[in-house]
C-alpha cells in the first residue's frame, strides 16, 4: 500500500450470493484501506442489470451486499457507501465517455466474449457497453486506485486509455478552464490482498460466481457452519498426495485453490500451507480448511443475518453515502461537460 493518501474507488454487484470469492478478493482490502485513505466503495446495481435481474430481489441484494460491507468491517464513517443507481452522474458521465471510447477497444474486451459466449447477437447492448460505465465509475471521482481482481485488470487499463483519451483531445480546452494540463486522473489498478481470485469448488479453473447454478460451487458469506463443511468435503480434488513444492502443484487447479483460500483465511503464505499439508491427504486439508471458514465466514454471516432485514439502517447507510459520492461526482461531471461544450 503507499505512503500517501490515496483516493479509492471500488465496486461489487449485487447479484445476490456474496461470497467467499468477493470477500477474499475484494471486501478483505477495502476494510484494510480505509484507515488511511479516501475510500468510496459502491454497490454496482446499474452493471448488474446488464443481465436479467428479478425487479423483486434486486433491492434485496442491493441491501445484502451492504450488510455484508458492514458486517466485514466497513465502516461508514469513514468509507463512502453507496449504491449506484443514487448518484446519476454515473450514467451521465458514461454517456459522455461512451463518445469518447473506441469501438476498437471494446471489442478486446475479454469478459464480454466470455459472458457472451456463442450468444454475442442476443446480449443486452448494456454488457457490451459496461466497461465504459465502469470507467465513468472511477473518473466520476478522479480516483487514484482501484483495488480489482486479476479479471477487471483490463478494464482498468479501458479507464486510462479514455481519461488519456480526452485529456488529449481537449486538452487545449482543459488549460483555459482549469490551469492544467490534464482533466481526469489515470488511475491505477490494485491487485493486491490475500487471494487476488477464489475458484470454483467445482472447478479449479472457473472463478467462484454467484451466477453459477450450482450452490455448491461457492461459500457464501450467509452459510451455515454445515453447509460450509459440506461444500468443503464435496470440492472438487484428485487422488494424488499433496506434494512439498509448489512447483509441483501446477497443474492442480483444485489444490490450488483451496491451498489460496486456506491462505487467504488463515494470514499464511501459500508455500508455508503447502509445507503445513504436505505428504498428507485432502481429507487433512479440508476438515482444517472447513474449522478455519466456519471461525471466520459464519460470524460474519451471522451479522449480516442480523441487520440484512433493517431496511431504514441500511438504506440511511446509502442515502448518506450517496449524498457525499455526489458531491464529489457532481462537480467533475458539470467541469466535464464544459470542457466539451455541453455547459
Amino acid at each position: 500500500m503507499c505512503d500517501r493518501v490515496m483516493r479509492v474507488f471500488s465496486g461489487i454487484q449485487p447479484s445476490g450470493n456474496l461470497h467467499l470469492g468477493n470477500y477474499l478478493g475484494a471486501i478483505v482490502n477495502f476494510v484494510e484501506l480505509q484507515d488511511a485513505n479516501q475510500c468510496i466503495y459502491c454497490v454496482v446495481d446499474l452493471h448488474s442489470i446488464t443481465v436479467w435481474q428479478d425487479p423483486k430481489k434486486l433491492k434485496r441484494n442491493i441491501h445484502e451486499i451492504t450488510a455484508g460491507f458492514i458486517a466485514s468491517g466497513l465502516d461508514p464513517k469513514k468509507s463512502i457507501i453507496f449504491n449506484q443507481s443514487s448518484v446519476q452522474e454515473h450514467a451521465e458521465l458514461s454517456w459522455l465517455l461512451n463518445c469518447v471510447a473506441r469501438v476498437g477497444w471494446l471489442n478486446r474486451m475479454t469478459q464480454f466474449k466470455e459472458k457472451a459466449g456463442k450468444n454475442k447477437e442476443k446480449m443486452s447492448v448494456g454488457l457490451y457497453t459496461y466497461p465504459v460505465l465502469m470507467a465513468a465509475d472511477i473518473l466520476a471521482y478522479k480516483a487514484t486506485h482501484v483495488p480489482v481482481g486479476e479479471d477487471q485488470k483490463q478494464h482498468i487499463e479501458l479507464s486510462r486509455d479514455i481519461a488519456q483519451k480526452f485529456n488529449i483531445d481537449f486538452h487545449d480546452r482543459i488549460l483555459e478552464i482549469t490551469a492544467k494540463d490534464e482533466f481526469f486522473v489515470l488511475p491505477e489498478p490494485m491487485i493486491t490482498g490475500p487471494v487476488t481470485r477464489v475458484m470454483s469448488l467445482r472447478d479449479g479453473q472457473k472463478k467462484m460466481s454467484s451466477s453459477e447454478l450450482s450452490d455448491m460451487t461457492r461459500i457464501n458469506l450467509l452459510d451455515t457452519a454445515d453447509q460450509i463443511s459440506n461444500k468443503i468435503k464435496k470440492a472438487k480434488t484428485d487422488s494424488e498426495a499433496i506434494p512439498e513444492k509448489m512447483l509441483e502443484i501446477k497443474d492442480r487447479y483444485e489444490l490450488i485453490n483451496l491451498l489460496s483460500i486456506y491462505a487467504g483465511i488463515s494470514g499464511q503464505r501459500k508455500e508455508d500451507v503447502l509445507s503445513e499439508f504436505s505428504g498428507k491427504q485432502f481429507s487433512y486439508l479440508k476438515e482444517a480448511l472447513t474449522d478455519l471458514l466456519v471461525q471466520k465466514i459464519c460470524p460474519i454471516g451471522n451479522e449480516m443475518n442480523k441487520i440484512i432485514d433493517e431496511k431504514e439502517y441500511l438504506g440511511n447507510i446509502l442515502t448518506d453515502g450517496a449524498e457525499k459520492a455526489r458531491a464529489i461526482a457532481h462537480p467533475v461531471l458539470e467541469e466535464t461537460k464544459k470542457i466539451i461544450g455541453l455547459a
